[in-house]
């Protein structure tokens, strides 16, 4: 080594141990959880969920509310309609707006068809559909185009894929029995 370079050495080492001691104190800054002593018989350190600590009161209190409007599959009545529609927290149909009308409910006659078979129609799509009432190809062959509108305005980022996946279309063959002619023009299901 040179001599010039062995009298700049110790300034070096400082100048080194001055950076690991700013990044450590930056690094340790950044840090969101805190302990604060609050000098009370309970730390605040203690999590709620150790064993033995107390339930949220106001959780426990959402959990443990009676549902505000039941409403069975076969009740078509106005009345438990209108019930459900006043029962919701804007007194209207939350999502599609105070003008829409809840959806229809699920035909009484049969159970409900396997939704999935429509191209473009998944598991959580029919999930969806179930929760507005909508679990037979013949309520889906029967809609027009506002109620088209309405649906589709409530499927979020699924908006769109009724008009472009011909739901419609479909359901009417599936809803008529006709597997012929939905495999010739939509194809087999898979494929």
């Amino acid at each position: 080594m040179s001599p010039e370079m062995t009298a700049y050495l110790p300034l070096i080492v400082i100048g080194l141990v001055v950076l690991v001691l700013a990044v450590w104190l930056i690094a340790r800054s950044g840090r969101k959880a805190r302990l604060i002593d609050d000098e009370s018989t309970t730390p605040l350190a203690r999590d709620v969920l150790e064993d033995g600590a107390a339930r949220a009161a106001r959780n426990q209190a959402l959990i443990d509310a009676p549902r505000a409007v039941e409403i069975t599959q076969g009740d078509t009545s106005a009345a438990a309609n209108s019930q459900a529609v006043a029962a919701s927290p804007l007194g209207t149909d939350a999502e599609a707006g105070p003008d829409l009308a809840p959806a229809p409910p699920p035909a009484a006659t049969g159970a409900p068809d396997d939704l999935t078979r429509i191209k473009g129609l998944g598991p959580k799509l029919s999930s969806l559909l179930g929760e507005f009432g909508i679990t037979t190809f013949a309520q889906i062959a029967a809609w027009d185009q506002g109620e088209i509108e309405r649906i589709d305005a409530k499927l979020g980022r699924f908006s769109g894929r009724i008009t472009r996946d011909q739901w419609v279309e479909q359901a009417k063959l599936l809803a008529a029995g006709n597997e012929a002619a939905f495999v010739a023009q939509f194809g087999r299901n898979g494929q």
